[in-house]
């Protein structure tokens, strides 16, 4: 079976690789099929052990198919559809996030219609520390696994701060610079932090260090793509090209001509129209540049959204932003949110511009040109400024974060964010009669009772073009699974983890799934007891980059009598790594043929 993982940073997403199997049962209701596994089970010979040929053998009927056989294919499952998640914060009046309410106290609305919420959960994030299952006592005829001297310390949160080069000022990236130098300095053992940025430039992968972090920070520089920062004739701002250009605001125009008559021709009314034009050029100019900027913004974010949903654990995105407007298709900000929310990514937003004040003007530059207009051209920076912070609050509000703004304890507010909400909530809901037209949907979490609760929650998405396949839903669930810290016990499967030296240089980490058929669900076909199995299982090093995954597909077509009597130990599969000392993480995910999950993860520490 293929599953491709997305993520272009690594270049190493390709089809996961397939990886050998070995089932052990209680009875030998099937023949060994190879040497290798003949050879096991002389080695055991308490427990016959027999190799599933991973060919898939055609048969005339059911009946003489066989009980249990394992192959590389894309099965098809069936998962649900059009399900739209809202992830939802409520805060009491002393605003800690409460998680005792029931699906009964929301209502949710779609378009102001009032929507069936069909799931609902309460989520608390935390950390610990897993432990290392490397006492466990497998059935495989290997060498004496060396027990584990301490526990290893996995990375389990992770947070990328984005600094939003593009659009911070000097002063504003040196007060954020300093205060997150203060935080990262005192980052905890089991959380990793990288530093991105929205140019792309002077960036640092997820790490524990603090060299390296501390130098990544002071390589910051603001980096704007479209504008130089000197005053232009006419200066007119992002959010006046906005008024003129898309909403045809004749007052903002007005005070634009105003100022390139008074720049540009000395206040001589008889170029008022040459002014005019050249204020309408200068906004269709202006609009354009600052659209570009926005779009890069917020493809980068969400590309750091998209790496972050491949790391196993808690994530957090800080962006570290003054804000910026989004005068255009708001399609790419609700991409950015759907993806997080799907992901398991919060978002929380830090405004870089601390407690400021608006309508005062730039010291650094010079006043308007006609003095005339200066009260206008105030009223109009503070309106924007409003404007640009609203996308930072709807970053925060549609993932669950947090918005830190009008504060300069910015060291606190790195603080604040980097803590998820102690408790939120996942609701979603499946559109009745959905159209896949790509229109925008408003969405409304309220609660019936809302006396001292205040509500977080996404504002709306965009319906879909087209529906997903199963296969394709199947996939992403799976993938889902396997990038996040989160158990799951759906299907009945453990993990064990085993580690064998066999240089100083060279390991193998063997790793075993046990899964208790017993209490599988099946469905009867033609007389036999069917489910499919997807059985995944990945590597990670220890600052939680991703290594290798491996996937296999079970399928199980038991006799009555092979369930009742003769697979009451269950089934083994196990599965290998070949590795260098030094510390890993283990994720397993099994994905039956009814779309249940089962998730578990492993430490593994090798001197």
């Amino acid at each position: 079976m293929n599953l491709f993982v997305p993520g272009a940073k690594y270049g190493i997403w390709r089809a996961f690789l397939c990886f050998s199997v070995v089932f052990i049962f209680s009875s030998p209701f099937l023949r060994a099929q190879s040497s290798s596994a003949t050879a096991t089970a002389a080695a055991t010979p308490s427990s016959a052990t027999s190799a599933i040929s991973a060919t898939n053998q055609s048969s005339a009927s059911n009946q003489s198919a066989p009980e249990l056989s394992s192959r590389d294919e894309v099965p098809t499952f069936k998962v649900r559809v059009n399900l739209v998640l809202v992830r939802v914060v409520v805060r009491d009046d002393h605003g800690r996030a409460t998680g005792n309410l029931k699906r009964e106290d929301f209502q949710l609305f779609d378009n102001k219609k009032e929507q069936v919420i069909t799931k609902f959960e309460v989520e608390q994030p935390g950390s610990r520390v897993m432990q290392p299952d490397n006492n466990a006592e497998p059935k495989i005829a290997e060498a004496t696994v060396p027990p584990a001297k301490k526990a290893a310390v996995i990375p389990e949160h992770y947070v990328a701060y984005l600094f939003d080069d593009i659009h911070l000022n000097q002063g504003d990236l040196m007060q954020v610079r300093n205060a997150a130098d203060h935080h990262l300095a005192s980052l905890e053992p089991t959380a990793r932090a990288a530093i991105f940025t929205t140019s792309g430039q002077n960036t640092l992968d997820f790490t524990d260090d603090h060299k390296a972090l501390h130098q990544a920070l002071l390589r910051l520089l603001p980096r704007p793509i479209a504008r130089s920062g000197e005053k232009e004739c006419p200066d007119i701002s992002y959010y006046m090209a906005d008024l003129i250009e898309n909403k045809n605001d004749q007052q903002a125009l007005a005070v634009a001509a105003t100022d390139a008559l008074a720049c540009a021709f000395n206040n001589d009314s008889q170029n008022a129209v040459a002014a005019r034009m050249m204020a309408e050029n200068a906004a269709v100019r202006v609009l354009a540049l600052g659209q570009h900027d926005t779009l890069v913004t917020l493809g980068t974010l969400k590309a750091v959204v998209k790496e972050m949903a491949l790391m196993p654990g808690q994530r957090t995105v800080v962006l570290v932003s003054p804000g910026f407007l989004n005068t255009d298709d708001r399609q790419v900000e609700m991409d950015v949110i759907e993806t997080a929310v799907r992901s398991n990514v919060i978002i929380s937003t830090l405004d870089a511009r601390g407690l400021y004040v608006t309508g005062l003007g730039d010291i650094s530059q010079p006043g308007p040109s006609n003095p005339a207009i200066a009260g206008q051209l105030a009223e109009y920076e503070i309106a924007a400024a409003t404007a640009d912070a609203e996308v930072l609050a709807d970053f925060a509000d549609g993932t669950g974060g947090s918005f830190f703004h009008n504060n300069n304890d910015l060291e606190g507010g790195f603080r604040r964010l980097t803590m998820a909400p102690e408790n939120y909530y996942l609701l979603g809901f499946s559109p009745q009669k959905l159209k896949y037209d790509g229109s925008y949907h408003h969405l409304k979490v309220t609660l019936k009772n809302p006396a001292k609760f205040s509500v977080q929650a996404r504002r709306g998405y965009y319906a879909p073009r087209h529906m997903a396949g199963a296969a394709e839903q199947a996939k992403q669930e799976i993938e889902g699974a396997l990038f996040s810290q989160e158990e799951m016990h759906d299907v009945p499967a453990d993990l064990h983890t085993q580690f064998f030296k066999t240089s100083d240089e060279d390991a193998r980490i063997a790793v075993l799934v046990h899964l208790d058929v017993k209490r599988l669900h099946f469905q009867k076909v033609d007389g036999r007891n069917r489910n499919e199995l997807t059985v995944v299982s990945a590597l990670f090093d220890g600052n939680g980059q991703f290594i290798k995954a491996t996937s296999k597909l079970l399928t199980m077509r038991l006799k009555d009598e092979t369930l009742e009597n003769k697979l009451a130990s269950g089934v083994t599969m196990k599965n290998s790594f070949e590795v260098k000392p030094g510390k890993y993480l283990v994720r397993l995910v099994v994905r039956d043929e009814e779309g249940d999950l089962a998730a578990e993860s492993g430490a593994v520490e090798i001197p």
